[in-house]
């Protein structure tokens, strides 16, 4: 479960998330929407472990990591949380299957296993022909879905996509959202979409809307 109690951030003392609170299930998928400049991403920072609120607790499984060194912090990141970011943090120097096996590989997982695992999530987001291939070569669309693939192959307990779908088609949207959507339930994990589109908040199981006072369904 993930419980989110009075979550509070200011910046060069002005208040920008005040109160904050959410509650998640396990297997439950959630879209935040909200105009632009509310505070969406720093939001998700937050749930994140990247950023530190000011006041509040961020529980997770029964452990309020807002309060975690460094060091635990990094490694509950690290097998807890899967991230999908505008910023897609693709490594240049990895071809796609590494990149996609680079989380099991932080978790001490290596071989032909971690590979396969790879080799099975880039073929879920249609880039199963693409394996040996380097981030270079391919386009802002199909790097999206290498991290979300990248995201997912480690099976986190919460799931975090910031505005996934914002350099793909109408069709492989559709795809990769079905895939998130999927995973998620499936697996019994917790999600957290962040977007402007309401097509995409369509299959989540809760819109909830960001605004300077709160999160409001």
């Amino acid at each position: 479960m993930l419980e989110i109690s009075n979550l509070c951030r200011r910046f060069d003392g002005r208040l920008v998330l005040q109160s904050i609170s959410l509650c998640l299930e396990p297997g439950e998928y959630v879209a935040i929407v909200g105009e632009s400049g509310v505070g969406k991403s720093t939001l998700l920072n937050l749930i994140a472990g990247l950023d530190r609120p000011d006041r509040g607790r961020l529980v997770l499984d029964g452990e309020d990591y807002a309060r975690l060194d460094e060091d635990a912090l990094t490694r509950l990141r690290r097998d807890k949380l899967g991230f999908v970011f505008q910023a897609f943090h693709i490594l240049p120097h990895l071809t796609l299957r590494q990149n996609v096996a680079l989380p099991l590989w932080l978790k001490g997982q290596g071989g032909r296993r971690a590979e396969r695992q790879a080799d099975s999530l880039l073929e879920a987001v249609g880039l199963g022909d693409r394996a040996e291939s380097w981030p270079h070569e391919l386009s802002g669309g199909e790097m999206q879905r290498v991290a979300i693939a990248r995201a997912l192959v480690h099976r986190p307990r919460l799931i975090l996509a910031d505005e996934p779908t914002g350099n793909l088609d109408p069709a492989n949207a559709a795809r990769v959202l079905k895939l998130l959507g999927e995973r998620i339930r499936d697996s019994g994990a917790m999600g957290i979409l962040v977007t402007h589109s309401p097509e995409a908040a369509k299959g989540t199981d809760r819109v909830l809307q960001l605004t300077p006072e709160g999160l409001h369904a």
